[in-house]
């Protein structure tokens, strides 16, 4: 018997109901807001321990996926006085990214975009604050910092000036929006242009013969050309890490959004069949894609995967023919009608966070993370699973990307 079901199995699951949206919704905003006494002046780290958050300063890469989860409280809230409570809470928050930027803490990497488009982008759109939109633009100056034109690619972390550090991840496509935005806000292409670079290298490296993709890919610094592909979170060099899978489903709906070249449509498609023909009979993915049914004793769930995964196929689902628009909308449906049944928190007792059973990275004879956050509620999966539910209660949502 195979470890996973098929793509085609998948159409026999349910989707989540509106009534469900707005119910999951709903308990979202009202975590959120419980939430803001200990999360307004800090911030959650990126997992939880034992289910709960704990307050932390703003550093690492996560912190900005906390903001965004206020800027969609503050988005959803029904009550005046709740709004009133989330914008104070979100622009609070703002003047800390404004500080970190400009005092240049914890930002000589990539993840610009993670940590600047769902707490000061958003605060720009949703308030026209200007301490927020010099931050992002901040941000976006030092993102294009990590450009290495032999190669044309955003180096992921480290130092530059170091062979060894030539390298790229697939996580990166989700920091370019920022620089898309900056170069519409400043109307300076240099932004632009070089997110299109970016993006235009991943796709030509990332994926694999099997449709798979790497999570981290090297290129040797005299040509720009390949040298090789591993992982630094994946179980190893030749699985499919499912966050980075859904990273690429994500990823590449972005990438279409703001170039509009069709190839990147058949890119994704390839990307997601991979991810949907990987999944165990509940759909919500194992940490990594090489696991499925079977494997539950040792392997934990990363739920995040599935929330970025339905964000991703509802994003894209806006550029498609009716007919894949149609088809992933209701596979996007179905992820989160399996989060709401299995893995959503409903007592805020249980746990200050969103959805259950994530993994931020574990450790194995052949990877070179840090284990860290198994099994424990992931704040990007949080993020993006109340992303999900905005998305599905309103289709013309602004994203925040």
């Amino acid at each position: 018997m195979s470890r996973w079901i098929t793509e085609a199995d998948i159409a026999q699951y349910k989707e989540i109901t509106e009534t469900e949206v707005k119910q999951a919704l709903d308990f979202s905003v009202k975590q959120v807001e419980k939430n803001l006494t200990d999360f307004t002046d800090h911030f959650p780290g990126p997992a939880s321990f034992d289910g709960f958050y704990k307050p932390g300063e703003n550093k690492n890469w996560t912190t900005g996926f906390w903001t965004g989860e206020i800027w969609l409280s503050y988005e959803n809230a029904a009550e005046l006085k709740d709004k009133t409570a989330f914008r104070h809470a979100g622009l609070t928050q703002v003047d800390s990214f404004h500080n970190r930027i400009s005092q240049k803490y914890d930002v000589d990497n990539h993840d610009m975009g993670f940590l600047f488009s769902p707490s000061c982008v958003a605060a720009y759109k949703l308030t026209g604050s200007e301490k927020a939109k010099e931050a992002a633009i901040l941000a976006a100056e030092q993102l294009v910092k990590r450009f290495h034109p032999v190669g044309e690619f955003l180096q992921a972390w480290g130092s530059m000036d170091d062979p060894k550090n030539y390298r790229f991840i697939i996580d990166c496509l989700l920091n370019l929006p920022l620089l898309y935005w900056a170069s519409e806000t400043t109307e300076d292409s240099k932004y632009r242009d070089i997110a299109e670079k970016h993006i235009h290298t991943t796709m030509k490296y990332i994926l694999r013969e099997d449709d798979s993709t790497w999570h981290t890919v090297f290129l040797d610094p005299e040509t720009g050309g390949f040298s090789h592909g591993s992982t630094c979170q994946g179980y190893k060099d030749g699985s499919a890490w499912a966050r980075g899978q859904a990273w690429g489903i994500y990823g590449t709906a972005v990438a279409y959004k703001y170039t509009g070249r069709e190839e990147y449509i058949e890119y994704f498609k390839r990307i997601a069949t991979y991810f949907l023909n990987h999944l165990p009979k509940d759909i919500i993915p194992f940490w990594d894609l090489t696991f499925g049914d079977g494997d539950e004793i040792t392997e934990p769930r990363d739920s995040s995967s599935a929330a970025i995964a339905a964000c991703g196929m509802l994003e894209m689902s806006k550029y498609m023919n009716e007919k894949d628009a149609a088809y992933y909308s209701s596979i996007a449906r179905k992820f989160m009608k399996a989060l709401y049944d299995g893995y959503r928190v409903t007592d805020s007792e249980q746990s200050n966070g969103q959805i259950l059973h994530g993994t931020y990275s574990k450790k194995t004879p052949y990877n070179t993370c840090t284990e860290e956050g198994v099994d424990e509620c992931i704040i990007w999966g949080d993020y993006y699973y109340m992303e999900a539910l905005t998305r599905l209660s309103n289709p013309e949502w602004n994203i925040y990307w």
